[in-house]
C-alpha cells in the first residue's frame, strides 16, 4: 500500500514538503504488564528529502528505536512507517529487504567491511549482490568527496579506522539510494576521523543531495546536521533547527533535569 505522504502547499508558501522517510503515530512496545516498556510511544516525525537530521536522546530514550523502524530494521508494534510514498510496516519480509537493498543506505559505528575484499569492491559489493552495475560518473563523484581516490585497491586491514568509515560511507551513498541512516557512525573514531566522516556526511547532503539521518550522544556530530531531534522516553520533545553545539549541550541539560 503507498500514498501521497507530501505535505500539502499552503497558499503563499513555498512548495510542498517531501519526505524521504516518515513514522505516523509510531509505538515499540517490548514486553507485558507490569514488565512493559513503551520504547516508542506515538512517535510521529517526517524526514525531509536533502536534508541532514540528527537524532539525540538520553540513553534508553528510543533514538535507536526509531531509526530502526524508520529504516525498516525492526517493525512498530503500531502505527505507519514510510520509505517514500511506500509504507513499509505492511510489506512482506523479502517486499522489505529488497526495498532496504535498493533505496536505503547504512552507516553503522562498526565498519562491517569484507577483510577479503579491497575498498572499491567492499563498495559496490551491495550493488553486486543487486546484479546492479554501479553508475560510473556517480562512483567517480563519490570517491572523490570522500577522498578515497588513492585507497581504492587497499584491503580494510592496510586502512586507518577513518579510512575504513569513509569507505562505509561511499558503500553507502554508491548506490545512491532515498535516504541513509546513520547510527553512531564516529563513535569508533578519533576526533578528526570523526570530523572527517561528518564533513563528508554534510557534503553529501548539500553537494549530492542525499538524505541523512544520524543518530548519536554526541553534540559536535549532531552539530553537523541542520536539524537535531531530542527524544525522550519514547517521545520527540524538543527540535533545534540550524544547530550549533552550546545550543544542543544546553538542551540535552534540560533533558537530563
Amino acid at each position: 500500500m503507498s500514498q501521497d505522504t507530501s505535505a500539502a502547499p499552503v497558499e503563499g508558501t513555498a512548495a510542498p514538503v517531501h519526505w524521504a522517510a516518515q513514522v505516523l503515530g509510531g509505538y515499540k512496545i517490548y514486553g507485558e504488564g507490569e514488565a512493559e516498556v513503551r520504547a516508542l510511544d506515538g512517535v510521529t516525525v517526517g524526514f525531509e528529502s536533502r536534508r541532514f537530521t540528527a537524532i539525540m536522546g538520553p540513553s534508553g530514550s528510543g533514538k535507536s528505536t526509531l531509526m530502526q523502524c524508520a529504516a525498516g530494521l525492526d517493525r512498530l508494534t503500531a502505527g505507519t512507517a514510510f520509505i517514500g510514498d511506500v509504507e513499509i510496516s505492511r510489506l512482506g519480509e523479502k517486499a522489505l529487504t529488497l526495498l532496504r537493498r535498493d533505496r536505503v543506505g547504512f552507516v553503522f559505528q562498526q565498519f562491517n567491511l569484507l577483510p577479503t575484499l579491497d575498498a572499491e569492491e567492499n563498495i559496490t559489493f551491495p550493488l553486486d549482490l543487486a546484479g546492479r552495475s554501479p553508475d560510473r560518473a556517480w562512483f567517480d563523484q563519490v570517491i572523490a568527496a570522500v577522498g578515497l581516490g588513492d585507497r581504492l585497491h587497499h584491503k580494510p586491514s592496510e586502512l586507518s579506522g577513518g579510512q575504513q568509515q569513509r569507505v562505509a560511507v561511499a558503500r553507502a551513498l554508491v548506490g545512491r539510494p532515498d535516504i541513509i541512516f546513520a547510527d553512531e557512525p564516529t563513535g569508533n573514531l578519533d576526533s578528526q576521523s570523526s570530523a572527517e566522516i561528518l564533513d563528508f556526511m554534510s557534503r553529501a547532503v548539500h553537494e549530492l543531495g542525499q538524505t541523512v539521518v544520524m543518530v548519536t550522544h554526541d553534540p559536535v556530530a549532531a552539530a553537523h546536521a541542520g536539524r537535531v531531534l531530542f527524544l525522550a522516553d519514547g517521545r520527540i520533545v524538543d527540535e533545534l533547527l540550524d544547530p550549533d553545539r552550546d545550543r544542543i549541550l544546553d538542551r540535552m541539560r534540560a533533558l537530563g533535569r
